[in-house]
């Protein structure tokens, strides 16, 4: 950078690089000014319009604006016209939701395929947490995608499920008193080989005798399958509700499911319960249906 200025007159800083290039100190455009002291206006403006200062929980948090304007304000505002919107689109069906039964809008194809569209969001805030996206299950809850179902899955019966919840029971045969730790170990392996096909081996006819004696046929039925949809589990299919595991069998077997003891559960029992939705869901007269339809198309609904 040179010490001279041959140039004194130009107006430049006098920072001159290899002999003739230097800074000049000109003025900056009007235009430019102009923009940069309307920055300084709408800065003002802003903190004057908008919430913008924050200030103590006594002072009222922050400063309101000139209009009151949050973003939870404007959202919810878009929202109700989204919302007003699709009543108005959909007011039809959501009537036909309403007024038809849920295996009737089984039959109508287009209305059951917008219940079915429209479940989605309700199934993945009320139902996907226990029975898993798509009701593929999560361990130790039921597949809500097969055809094995505990109380039925007819129309009818899923809805009255969602509607009314589920409890599972199930006595625990070892705290009875009526089987021995042999008699359990018989009949754990008896119902494993009942899911194998293989409960009329000879091999396994001290627990198919167990089986008799503690009353599993009761609920199971006399073969494993349960003679109607009450809460009791198929033993001849391989769906578990807990564990195939024969020691997760076994701990089933012998401290049962649901069991309570001066109101407690006991220890190692199995819990199984569905809460009822009838009181949880929003619009429920009508969302019980949508949830009801969804869960019978996932795949399994008979």
């Amino acid at each position: 950078m040179a010490h001279h200025n041959p140039w004194p007159d130009e107006g430049n800083t006098g920072h001159i690089w290899d002999e003739d290039i230097r800074e000049l100190d000109n003025p900056p455009p009007l235009w430019w000014m102009l923009s940069f002291y309307a920055g300084f206006i709408m800065i003002i403006f802003y903190t004057l319009y908008y919430p913008v200062i924050p200030l103590t929980d006594k002072m009222g948090g922050f400063t309101k604006g000139l209009t009151d304007w949050t973003q939870i304000n404007e959202y919810n505002d878009d929202y109700k016209v989204l919302k007003d919107w699709r009543v108005a689109k959909f007011a039809d069906k959501e009537e036909k939701l309403a007024s038809m039964s849920v295996a009737d809008i089984l039959k109508d194809d287009e209305l059951k395929s917008y219940a079915v569209a429209t479940s989605k969001m309700l199934f993945g805030d009320y139902c996907a947490a226990c029975h898993g996206a798509g009701g593929a299950g999560n361990p130790n809850f039921p597949v809500l995608a097969d055809d094995d179902w505990l109380w039925g899955g007819k129309a009818n019966q899923i809805q009255a499920s969602i509607t009314n919840g589920r409890v599972g029971n199930m006595p625990a045969r070892g705290m009875m008193g009526n089987l021995t730790d042999e008699d359990i170990d018989h009949v754990t392996d008896y119902v494993v080989a009942l899911s194998e096909g293989k409960g009329n081996d000879a091999q396994y006819a001290a627990g198919k005798a167990v089986f008799a004696k503690g009353m599993c046929l009761a609920c199971h039925g006399p073969t494993g399958k349960p003679l109607a949809p009450a809460g009791a589990a198929n033993l001849t299919d391989q769906v578990w509700r807990f564990s195939s595991d024969r020691e997760e069998i076994k701990n089933v077997i012998t401290y049962g499911v649901n069991v309570k003891k001066n109101g407690e559960y006991i220890k190692g029992t199995r819990q199984a319960i569905m809460p009822a939705f009838k009181e949880r869901l929003p619009n429920p007269e009508v969302n019980i249906k949508r949830l009801a339809v969804y869960v019978h198309e996932l795949g399994g609904g008979q």
